[in-house]
């Protein structure tokens, strides 16, 4: 009998797509062991171990909440959190002693479906409006112990995704290590959310829950990682700031995918502590006088309907640096803002509200050193020696970089100009 070609070819891409579930499937499960892998030789090298929970998960989509409580055994380290005396002063100040978003029951804004603006809105930005008055969630890995011996001087907060472990493994190995210089404590976190709809989900969650039960750098909160949602981990991150760790006297808040040059980021710090500025500090990439997107096909797109006016000055989020002073008062200016779909914007508009303004440093690149990608000066280490942050390089490239720049036998000019 004879087949036909189309026949055949018909038989072939049904056998192909039979074939290609299973695949997926065992490359998920050789990517989780792996991963265990990973994370079980880096327990044996001797980095704490502490408690783990078993998470609740979001629902179906980006913007799904939980209806039920946290479970009590919520995942923190078993270290002393805050004494009774901060306790009493944080309730009296208003500020919880603790975190206390630990039922949500989230609803849409019905009453936003009968404005003309939502008709004309793009469909895509329909489930942000629709509950972006939505703003605190559970936690579902917290650690209240970081802050609580009253003395970290600089708190590095990174945010990244789940499936990004091979980042934060090279932020921890390189300007993410937690030490102490001259006294002065570093502390490194991770902020992340949920995993998105459509992965695996129960394995990722396991996965991170292993994570941080070896490194304990971790707070995660139950809501979609999802680029609209960058903003609530800005806010919760204040908010979890406020109650944790006001006693931190500066901040950096950088992408996963970032350079930093610890030794100048200090440096800069010391700078403005001896000229008595560290009260409204706000330094980095500052981008003035830009205007929304309208290409519908940018991930930076923001319809007419949603901001129709140029944005305030604001900072590149790949990495700023910030006090703590100014923290707490972006925390507070915050909660009377309307959440932004792009969270550096929204620290612009928080900046604007408190009648300030970011300030612009050459140190900080958050376009690379050059714009131009292919130019070979983004991969030369006498910069990274000068500059303070570097955005982006994949865990590898981080990895190199940081081993050349830290190399005594680098031989740089006093200062390398761009």
């Amino acid at each position: 009998m004879r087949v036909s070609q189309r026949t055949m070819d018909h038989l072939f891409r049904r056998k192909r797509v039979g074939l290609l579930k299973p695949l997926l499937s065992l490359s998920l499960v050789f990517a989780s062991f792996l991963m265990i892998h990973k994370l079980k030789l880096a327990e044996k090298d001797g980095v704490g171990v502490k408690h783990i929970r078993d998470a609740g998960l979001c629902g179906s989509d980006c913007f799904s909440f939980k209806n039920e409580a946290t479970k009590n055994n919520l995942r923190s380290s078993d270290s002393p959190v805050l004494s009774n005396d901060l306790d009493a002063q944080r309730v009296t100040n208003g500020t919880p002693a603790s975190w206390d978003a630990q039922v949500l029951n989230c609803s849409e804004d019905a009453s936003v479906r009968t404005k003309d603006w939502f008709k004309r809105l793009d469909p895509r930005f329909h489930q942000f409006v629709l509950h972006r008055h939505c703003r605190y969630f559970p936690m579902l890995i917290n650690h209240p112990e970081k802050c609580a011996d009253g003395e970290v001087h600089l708190l590095m907060v990174v945010k990244s995704v789940i499936e990004q472990h091979d980042r934060r493994e090279a932020v921890r190995k390189t300007w993410g290590n937690e030490h102490t210089v001259d006294g002065k404590k570093i502390k490194t976190l991770f902020l992340l959310g949920s995993p998105t709809t459509g992965k695996d989900t129960n394995n990722l969650q396991k996965l991170i829950e292993y994570e941080d039960r070896i490194y304990g750098d971790i707070l995660q909160w139950d809501f979609m990682d999802t680029f609209f949602n960058l903003t609530l981990k800005e806010v919760n991150f204040l908010k979890w700031f406020d109650i944790y760790c006001s006693g931190v006297q500066f901040i950096f808040k950088g992408d996963d995918d970032v350079f930093v040059n610890t030794h100048n980021l200090l440096e800069l710090i010391g700078f403005k502590v001896e000229d008595h500025k560290e009260a409204d500090l706000f330094v980095g990439d500052t981008i003035s006088k830009a205007i929304p997107i309208r290409n519908r096909q940018s991930k930076y797109y923001i319809p007419k309907e949603l901001y129709d006016k140029p944005y305030p000055p604001y900072v590149g989020g790949g990495g700023f640096l910030m006090s703590s002073q100014l923290a707490r008062r972006l925390f507070v200016v915050s909660e009377d803002l309307e959440l932004y779909p792009i969270d550096d914007v929204f620290l612009g508009m928080c900046m604007q509200k408190l009648h300030l303004a970011p300030e612009l440093h050459p140190g900080f690149r958050t376009f690379g050193i050059t714009r131009r990608r292919v130019s070979p000066m983004n991969n030369e280490p006498c910069f990274y020696k000068n500059l303070i942050v570097v955005h982006k390089l994949s865990a590898n490239e981080l990895l190199r970089m940081w081993s050349v720049v830290h190399n005594e036998a680098l031989m740089c000019a006093k200062r390398t100009s761009i």
